[in-house]
């Protein structure tokens, strides 16, 4: 652990990038399966984890987006989603959290009758449950929705008219998800419009399983302020020569934007490797080019994607990272104030998120 010891779980921090329906307890998905007659690969936990993380470790987003039938089944009704969001900000405060943004797309959640409106309505008392019930134990968080529309879908202005509807109940951004190859943000340029129109924040899920076109199509059409994953962005960095105490690198037209105007990067190690987003580079976690982005200057942040699928918390991407390139103390509190800045709150409150973080910092 870095600083002699500290344990990350107990440092304050900041998640920006989580999908709900990736964030399942395995005990949850057995009990609501049974609860709607749903037959599952595994009915143990062990067992049920296992698969996930099998399942997911294919190398392949495509193959890595299958597991989410499972969970997104038995997340159809109103019971389903409350107890869903309700654990998982309980998961997410016992790891040290202090704000999550959560994503989910509630297009993918009406199969037994909800509409999309009750669906989110659902999700955030789940929350908001789960943040009095945190506090009633000594906890401190909070939460905002990322309603997610899917790329490979239609209904991506609707989607955004739904997150505008609920901008001040809970939602505070706006993101799209799904298989990225050939489902470019310029497909949803009526729903950008919309957002920008309405002041409306969004991440695009960009650079993860496409490359620099799919992330120049996120900032142009998307307006990202901030990149879902968005590690691909490397491949905009040519390393002209490296020696033993430097590396000499010259950044191309689209890596020194996001560098340049401080666009924020959703990087999610352990998903990255899953899913073969950093195949270009390796396939162990110290070939990932987190480091190299954060040497260069860019606005780096550290996040699960989705605990179940990779049997992951925010605390141990950190140290998985730590242990991979030697950080300490002071680049993890790094991490998490790029993350307060970059959150899709009001100023004020990142400025209390900042001041958390520092407090929390210097009495570890």
């Amino acid at each position: 652990m870095p600083g002699g010891g500290v344990s990350i779980n107990t440092l304050p921090k900041i998640s920006l990038h989580d999908h709900l329906d990736g964030g399942l307890r395995p005990q949850t998905i057995i009990e609501l399966a049974e609860a709607i007659g749903l037959d599952l690969p595994e009915t143990d936990v062990e067992s049920l984890q296992k698969w996930f993380y099998d399942q997911s470790s294919a190398g392949s987003l495509v193959e890595y987006l299958k597991t989410f039938d499972v969970t997104c089944a038995v997340m159809q009704t109103r019971d389903g989603l409350f107890r869903v969001a309700k654990e998982y900000v309980e998961d997410l405060a016992l790891d040290g959290v202090i704000y999550g943004e959560v994503r989910w797309a509630p297009e993918q959640h009406l199969a037994r009758g909800l509409t999309l409106d009750e669906a989110v309505e659902a999700v955030q008392d789940g929350l908001e449950a789960g943040i009095e019930h945190m506090e009633a134990q000594g906890k401190s968080i909070r939460t905002g929705q990322i309603i997610t529309a899917m790329r490979h879908a239609d209904r991506s202005l609707e989607i955004a008219e739904l997150a505008v509807r609920y901008r001040f109940d809970g939602v505070v951004g706006f993101d799209i998800a799904g298989a990225e190859a050939g489902f470019p943000a310029s497909n949803h340029r009526a729903a950008f419009d919309l957002l920008a129109r309405e002041f409306m924040p969004t991440t695009v899920h960009a650079g993860e399983a496409d490359g620099l076109d799919s992330i120049r199509s996120a900032l142009f059409d998307g307006r990202a302020l901030r990149l879902g994953h968005g590690v691909r962005l490397a491949e905009d960095v040519t390393i002209e020569r490296q020696d033993d105490d430097n590396t000499f690198v010259t950044l191309g037209p689209v890596a020194q934007w996001v560098r340049d105007r401080e666009i924020t990067l959703e990087l999610c190690p352990s998903s990255n490797l899953q899913t073969g987003a950093i195949a270009a580079w390796g396939d162990e976690l110290l070939d990932h080019p987190f480091d190299l982005l954060y040497q260069l200057g860019f606005k780096v942040t550290v996040n699960t994607d989705n605990g179940l699928m990779g049997d992951t918390t925010l605390s141990q991407e950190l140290a998985l990272l730590s242990d991979a390139f030697g950080y300490d103390l002071d680049d993890l509190e790094v991490f998490q104030l790029n993350a307060a800045a970059a959150s899709f709150l009001p100023l004020e409150d990142r400025e209390e998120l900042t001041k958390a973080i520092v407090a929390g910092f210097a009495d570890a």
